[in-house]
């Protein structure tokens, strides 16, 4: 990194020391990671372990910059969000210009029509559709308890969320016909890490896929526009294109690339977040059984245990386990000079596993969200969805659906016959395999 090189423009206080570089991982640790084959979170792990909470590296001549300090996550992802920008986003290919992958203006714009919708007033219009997708899944496993019969846990958590998100665009329950269509929302989430660079190849290689999503939001649109509300009414979709009459922006396209970034968003990661906290709790089963002891069911000390559960497991697989940035001018950060042009990588993933902020950070206890002191406050040393502006538009709805299903399903205990032994690190971070169970019914 030229050390000198745009220094004049850097802010400069009277008396403060002058910015240092930053320091960086020696070259040794990327060679040795590549003879390894690793995942990247393996890299970044060795990185911060050499280098500390604000730390380049080089993947190529020009060098990257791992954050993980809670003060330096604060500065790029909510003090400084103008000068640590989000470019062009892996999902671009699946989302299109939906929110998530928008900037400048037009996210403006997207992110000020769906804000509304998600806080306050906005989310008890969809309590009711939340509440109907757990009583659902809760019908289905009382059934799978009551035969005996094998289910897939994974795949209840997908058809769970995705029933969630789905009653709340639309107003219609899942159906089977769309869930199975939709199935291709994931499969082409999965495939990104690993597609062609180049645009058109990434496209031809899922083009089948995105062929079916496109199909299935051109319908739910249609059925929109004809006013075809849902036995709870109007959805969310609704919203989008009512927002058509008065801005012409909210074409067919960007319509379909909202409904899609909400499908993707809404169910995605709140799946792998149940996912992951049941595969816990069967390796913790001392955790289910302190949440079920701390208050009657539908009690407010029931929910904040099962709330911990939740947090907990945010903590140790958050919803986004990297968010990449690009510094867009010259700045100052904790100290250490950061030219205009460099990558930065945010890592919660990291963050939440640091043992100066959490003591036995590998451990699962949920008790650090329950007791006082049991966790930093510092927001840049928890964001399991983000920080800043740019923070998940979803979060209470995340939290709420989660939440709600978990009062269902808590005492239903999964005897799991198989667990995967491997972790995907893609846009989510989740358990790579099936995870086959029978339930043990509650107990009387």
């Amino acid at each position: 990194m030229d050390t000198e090189a745009g220094l004049g423009s850097l802010p400069q206080l009277p008396g403060a020391e002058r910015p240092v570089p930053v320091p960086e991982a020696g070259p040794e640790v990327v060679e040795r990671w590549r003879a390894r084959g690793g995942e990247l979170v393996d890299l970044l792990s060795e990185v911060r372990a050499r280098a500390g909470g604000v730390a380049a590296f080089r993947l190529g001549p020009a060098p990257t910059v791992l954050v993980t300090d809670p003060q330096a996550v604060q500065h790029v992802l909510a003090r400084r969000p103008e000068r640590y920008v989000k470019r062009s986003h892996r999902a671009r290919l699946l989302v299109g210009d939906g929110v998530l992958s928008a900037t400048g203006r037009a996210w403006k714009t997207q992110r000020r029509l769906l804000q509304a919708q998600f806080t306050g007033t906005g989310m008890r219009r969809y309590e009711q559709r939340i509440d109907a997708a757990a009583r659902t899944t809760a019908d289905r496993w009382r059934e799978f308890a009551r035969t005996g019969r094998t289910l897939d846990v994974a795949r209840e958590m997908r058809r769970f969320a995705l029933d969630a998100i789905w009653r709340s665009l639309t107003g219609h329950a899942l159906d089977d016909g769309t869930e199975r269509e939709l199935t291709a929302v994931e499969a082409v989430a999965a495939a990104l890490p690993t597609l062609p660079a180049d645009a058109s190849d990434a496209r031809d290689a899922v083009a089948a896929d995105l062929a079916r999503i496109d199909a299935v939001a051109r319908h739910a649109i249609e059925r929109a526009r004809d006013g075809s509300a849902g036995p709870d009414g109007p959805g969310l979709l609704h919203v989008l294109t009512d927002a058509a009459g008065e801005r012409p922006e909210y074409t067919d396209r960007l319509i379909r690339d909202e409904l899609v970034t909400l499908l993707v968003a809404g169910h995605e990661t709140t799946a792998t977040t149940l996912t992951w906290l049941h595969l816990l709790l069967d390796r913790h089963p001392g955790a289910r059984a302190d949440a079920l002891a701390a208050g009657s069911e539908g009690s407010e000390r029931r929910r904040q245990a099962v709330q911990a559960l939740i947090h907990e497991t945010l903590r140790l697989y958050p919803s986004a386990w990297i968010l990449p940035r690009h510094a867009a001018e010259d700045d100052v950060l904790e100290g250490h000079t950061v030219e205009a042009g460099t990558d930065i990588l945010v890592c919660p993933y990291l963050t939440h596993r640091d043992p100066e902020l959490w003591p036995d950070p590998e451990h699962f206890a949920p008790r650090r969200f329950l007791a006082p002191g049991g966790r930093p406050t510092h927001p840049g040393a928890y964001f399991p969805f983000g920080l800043g502006p740019r923070a998940c538009l979803g979060m209470q709805f995340a939290v709420r659906e989660t939440t709600v299903l978990l009062e269902h399903l808590l005492p239903y205990t999964p005897a799991f016959a198989s667990l995967p032994t491997k972790t995907d690190y893609g846009i989510t971070v989740r358990p790579a395999g099936p995870t086959p169970a029978t339930l043990r019914p509650p107990r009387t």
